[in-house]
């Protein structure tokens, strides 16, 4: 999509972000029913991921999960969209915050963190009510888009509340460059990397590639690791959770924070499993060496 087309799509972004939370909702039925029902968005994908993910549920349980995954999903999109102007009143009122405790240690002991999370819950929700704690800067590491248009539109989404942006290649340099300031970076460490430069795990019955960057950068930087869950335990509330990962990454032996705050995701997907991304491929890399990759 060029200028025109962005242009042309701004007062309809804009004009959904300016809408009360129960027309929100009201359209994100709607739109569930346009995506999902007749359009069948990635069906095939989701349905694989959860089959896969779940093999000891049966038929009727997998297609409730599915249910609730696509209102959720629409909800979050719209969600989204409304962080370009939701106000930090709205956003205290509806994700309350537990865990705050460790965050102001290492606030008061000067210590900067490393957040690690995954696409469950809501992210962007999630950024915009950590701009309105007292303790770290919070810098969210980012995909930059192709399109500089809304490249500047999502730049404006994650910052106008406070955050900064670290771009997915330039993180360690950035975080080099604000080490004097108190800082907390977040790493979403569910995406999929590169098969032969990765740790190997399983994660939902599955054999996994995780990026090593969230790891490797801890350890070398030595700054204590969180995990952040983000749930929802009702439409329109989310509730942040912070619990202490591991407080000495250098410590640590290679692969063990990796493992660890890949289970404590996959623990979380299990409590709630509709508000994970099943639409995303997460899957669509065979270990180094399976066999199934030479078509045998």
């Amino acid at each position: 999509m060029g200028a025109l087309g962005y242009f042309l799509a701004l007062p309809f972004i804009y004009g959904i972000s300016f809408l009360p939370f129960p027309l929100l909702y009201f359209l994100s039925d709607a739109m569930e029913s346009l995506l999902f029902g007749l359009f069948g968005y990635r069906l095939k994908v989701v349905r694989e991921n959860l089959r896969n993910s779940f093999p000891e549920k049966n038929v009727e349980e997998l297609k409730q999960i599915e249910r609730e995954f696509r209102r959720w999903f629409c909800d979050l999109v719209l969600e989204t969209i409304k962080t370009l102007t939701i106000s930090p009143q709205e956003v205290d009122r509806r994700i309350s915050v537990q865990g705050t405790d460790i965050l102001k240690h290492y606030h008061d002991a000067g210590t900067s963190v490393i957040l690690v999370m995954g696409h469950w819950g809501n992210w962007e929700l999630g950024g915009a009510r950590f701009s309105q704690l007292p303790y770290h800067k919070l810098n969210v590491i980012y995909h930059p888009l192709e399109n500089r248009y809304f490249e500047r539109l999502i730049i404006r989404m994650r910052t106008r509340l406070g955050n900064g942006l670290y771009p997915m290649n330039d993180t360690v340099r950035c975080m080099l460059r604000d080490r004097n300031e108190l800082t907390a970076t977040a790493f979403i460490a569910d995406q999929t990397p590169s098969p032969g430069h990765a740790y190997w795990t399983t994660f939902l019955n599955q054999a996994t590639p995780v990026f090593w960057g969230t790891e490797s950068i801890a350890r070398k930087m030595d700054r204590p690791v969180i995990y952040l869950g983000i749930d929802r335990p009702r439409r329109g509330y989310y509730t942040m959770r912070f619990e202490l990962l591991e407080p000495k990454p250098a410590q640590t032996a290679e692969g063990e924070i990796s493992e660890r705050h890949t289970k404590r995701l996959e623990a979380d997907i299990r409590n709630r499993p509709a508000i994970w991304l099943w639409t995303h491929r997460r899957w669509k890399h065979l270990p180094p060496g399976d066999i199934r990759q030479h078509g045998t």
